[in-house]
């Protein structure tokens, strides 16, 4: 089985996952469950940076889709950064940036949260 490694960080109000390896059935429920736990707890900023994500199968799609409305129901959102090529065609093709936008780095997705910030506070 391969493996997916979540490294987790806190930046603010956001939390940052980095994943590692492969997205698939099989890992899957891990980042589910990780998903899950942060928005239980209340955290419903979550950017998700992919740099190192070779693949993310249907079912992962589907986890990221599946949080999204109940993240958002929070006033909050799921931001994918740093998706390399190959993951980036699957996620343009099955018409997922209508759900989730993509940026380019961590970085943009951070400062995407912060603009909001600064919107709501205007």
């Amino acid at each position: 089985m391969d493996k997916l490694l979540i490294n987790e960080e806190k930046v603010e109000d956001v939390i940052v996952l980095k994943l590692q390896g492969l997205v698939d059935s099989g890992t899957s429920q891990l980042m589910e469950g990780r998903l899950n736990d942060l928005v239980s707890d209340g955290n419903v900023k979550i950017v998700v940076d992919l740099d190192l994500v070779d693949y993310i199968s249907s079912a992962g799609w589907g986890i990221f889709v599946g949080e999204i409305k109940g993240v958002r129901q929070n006033n909050g959102d799921i931001k994918l950064a740093s998706m390399r090529p190959d993951v980036r065609e699957v996620f343009d093709l099955l018409e997922f940036n209508t759900l989730l936008t993509p940026y380019d780095s961590r970085g943009d997705a951070l400062a995407a949260f912060e603009a909001e910030k600064r919107s709501e506070l205007a």
